[in-house]
């Protein structure tokens, strides 16, 4: 919307300013994490009184999280809201990758609040049925993959590329939309399995938008993608904004979330910013590097397809309990070294995966 303003820049030479996506990136972490800060407490006074009891907890889980009974979920309706009018106010409407990664984001949060929903009324830890769940998040996943097809450049937007390999370029075709719902998808679900305590997904995700923020902007600018010898895609550079509202959402919400959690941001959020995540990472061309940068959302999804797997095929467990935070709440840490530990990792890994930009 703010965008707009640039075309009267001839008349008022400031409005120029408007023009730079560094600048509206800013704009859109200020404006993001302002409106959870002034409308975030009486989002969680509405869901406090709607949901009563709040969210179910899991009488298998930590005994330490029974304590937590009560605190209300569907945090995840601040930071898409955060995200959503920020997004409106500073991004470039006419870049269609806006609307790609926008509506991955919300169809994902409407799932996740479908699910949550079904859980607080219900009063139960099982929400949305598995294959239902799945096989919507697939629907969306592969309609935003087969747009950004179509967006972006022939023999190019349906191709996969290497990180450390400067040439390399594998094409898919069709495949790549088996490619982008694998990446969304799954970026979706590992976030969500990572949502298990106070402040542990958050600031991951936060790690995560502000690295492919930057990603994004790299990629998208001719000269700079050029110097690094990375693929240019025309128009990436938008994304930066989406990136900056899910950094100051996030922040906003951490406020709230922080131990003791006020509210959780339930598979509304998760759910909701994973497919961010992994739709922008299918856009800007840099799906494996996801992989990387989030690594710790990569971990916690492994331990429960290995738990699980040596339980049917063997009887027995790999960890104490899974996902892989509850597995070193069982050894003993106490759950603020678990989340902060996590955090240290997440920083590492993005890194890491920054790292690929230059080792090529």
């Amino acid at each position: 919307m703010l965008y707009e303003l640039v075309q009267f820049s001839d008349v008022f030479g400031p409005l120029n300013v408007f023009r730079y996506i560094t600048f509206r990136t800013g704009g859109a972490i200020m404006t993001a994490l302002l409106f959870v800060f002034l409308f975030g407490p009486a989002i969680i006074d509405m869901l406090r009184v709607k949901q009563g009891k709040g969210q179910p907890i899991r009488d298998d889980g930590p005994q330490s999280h029974l304590s937590k009974r009560g605190t209300p979920t569907m945090g995840g309706l601040m930071i898409l809201s955060g995200v959503l009018v920020s997004t409106l106010l500073w991004a470039n409407w006419s870049n269609p990758y806006i609307w790609i990664v926008l509506g991955v984001t919300m169809a994902y949060g409407g799932i996740g609040f479908y699910d949550d929903y079904l859980k607080v009324t219900k009063q139960t830890a099982s929400g949305f049925g598995g294959r239902a769940r799945l096989a919507l998040e697939f629907g969306v996943a592969g309609l935003a993959a087969l747009a950004i097809m179509g967006v972006g450049q022939p023999g190019f937007s349906d191709a996969l590329t290497l990180p450390f390999f400067k040439n390399v370029i594998i094409p898919l075709g069709y495949l790549f939309i088996l490619l982008g719902i694998l990446v969304i998808a799954g970026a979706g679900n590992a976030v969500n399995l990572t949502d298990g305590l106070d402040g542990l997904a958050i600031v991951p995700v936060m790690i995560a938008a502000a690295t492919f923020g930057l990603i994004a902007y790299l990629t998208g600018h001719a000269v700079i993608s050029k110097y690094l010898q990375i693929h240019y895609v025309a128009g990436a550079g938008e994304l930066s904004v989406i990136c900056g509202a899910l950094i100051g959402a996030g922040l906003g919400f951490l406020w709230f979330n922080a131990p003791p959690a006020m509210i959780f941001m339930g598979d509304t959020g998760s759910l909701a910013l994973g497919g961010a995540l992994g739709s922008i990472a299918v856009a800007t061309k840099h799906e494996i590097v996801l992989a990387i940068v989030g690594g710790l959302f990569v971990l916690e999804t492994m331990s429960v397809v290995i738990q699980v797997a040596s339980y049917k095929l063997t009887g027995k467990r790999v960890f104490r309990m899974a996902p892989l935070h509850h597995h070193f709440e069982q050894k003993g840490w106490k759950e603020p070294t678990v989340v902060v530990r996590f955090w240290i990792i997440s920083v590492v890994l993005a890194l890491v995966g920054l790292a690929t930009l230059k080792l090529r």
